[in-house]
């Protein structure tokens, strides 16, 4: 392709311009995650505030609602990690205890079955039990690390909700033709909430089901597994691997090899189900991304905002699949981040 063609030069001034972003966001990176953080709990929580004004509800008790319910689940989530952290210290000497009896078991199987000689007091130093602790609350401290800005956060979630019903009116005002781009504003905005709020109460949903099946297994520490298993729901297929090794692991030094496989029934099962039968009825085969791009984004997205980028990554990359699939010159990049099976292309042959 010749550089200096028309397409060419727009693709380069496009790479450019989208190198530059990148640098800005990466170097403003402490105050565009606490803002992307308010934009993802505000579009979770305007439905809410629409649902009740159905029902006569002043928009400002909705608000203030809805802001002490998420002021209580932040202040519950940071007890549940500081009261998990303490309780895990007291039975650390217990939980290695424990996974030295299960390892000496399973090597002197294998050494009967297989005749495998293995040395228990490695296993034991690979196999620490305060890795399962370690990789749970490493990624809330990093999260409640972005939560130290937690009261510019609620005030912008506040604002954001006021100014809710307004934000579609003031962006068709700003266009020079609406009538040609409303439907695809409209759709595009329709699309993002939708996605949102549905993978927000399957998640809840997958962490409730998480929760209740590891508290009837007797699992240690079940709530935080849960909630564990909530943020990593925003991450298909992945998410659920990552939330999964720390509870099963913890569930395999504690109650041994029998409970840990229940625990990781119940874990594949219930993604299984919510990932594979319920989310898809609600959310439709359109909305799909690739395993590859699942992945890719995780590291993208982790790299560029840290922690919250992470766990935002699916979100943030459906959102950029929207937009792209709302206009026709980059529809074709929407299909290249799409999961279905695309159609062969139909290629006719010419009659000599």
């Amino acid at each position: 392709m010749d550089i200096k063609s028309p397409t060419a030069v727009k693709a380069l001034l496009v790479s450019a311009c989208l190198i530059i972003v990148l640098a800005g966001i990466k170097s403003a990176s402490a105050i565009v995650v606490p803002f992307l953080l308010s934009v993802f709990i505000a579009m979770s929580c305007n439905p809410i505030i629409t649902w009740a004004s159905k029902y006569r509800v002043p928009r400002w008790l909705s608000v203030i609602l809805v802001i002490l319910m998420i002021v209580i689940f932040g202040f519950m989530m940071a007890g549940l990690v500081g009261n998990s952290m303490a309780e895990f210290r007291q039975n650390l000497p217990t939980y290695k205890q424990q996974l030295s009896s299960e390892l000496v078991w399973i090597t002197d199987k294998l050494e009967q079955l297989f005749n495998l000689e293995l040395n228990t007091e490695m296993l034991v130093s690979y196999l620490d039990p305060g890795v399962a602790m370690n990789l749970a609350t490493n990624l809330l401290t990093s999260l409640g690390g972005v939560l130290t800005n937690f009261l510019l956060i609620l005030l912008t979630v506040v604002f954001m909700l006021f100014e809710a019903e307004s934000v579609p009116k003031k962006i068709h005002i700003a266009l020079d033709d609406p009538l040609m781009k409303i439907q695809k504003i409209d759709k595009f905005l329709l699309s993002v909430k939708n996605y949102l709020v549905i993978k927000t109460l399957v998640s809840i949903a997958t962490g409730a089901i998480i929760g209740v099946w590891l508290y009837i297994l007797g699992v240690d520490h079940f709530m935080l597994w849960a909630v564990l298993a909530f943020l990593f729901n925003y991450i298909p297929n992945i998410g659920s691997i990552i939330a999964a090794v720390p509870a099963v692991l913890l569930a395999f030094v504690q109650l041994g090899p029998a409970i840990a496989g229940l625990a990781a029934l119940g874990y594949v099962v219930s993604n299984t189900v919510m990932g594979n039968v319920v989310e898809p009825k609600f959310l439709g085969r359109g909305l799909g991304l690739s395993t590859l791009v699942v992945f890719l984004s995780l590291i993208f997205w982790g790299w560029l905002l840290g922690t919250v980028g992470m766990l935002l990554s699916v979100p943030l990359t459906m959102i950029v699949k929207i937009a792209l699939e709302s206009n026709p010159d980059t529809e074709w990049i929407a299909m290249l981040l799409d999961s279905e099976d695309m159609p062969e292309p139909v290629v006719e042959e010419k009659s000599v």
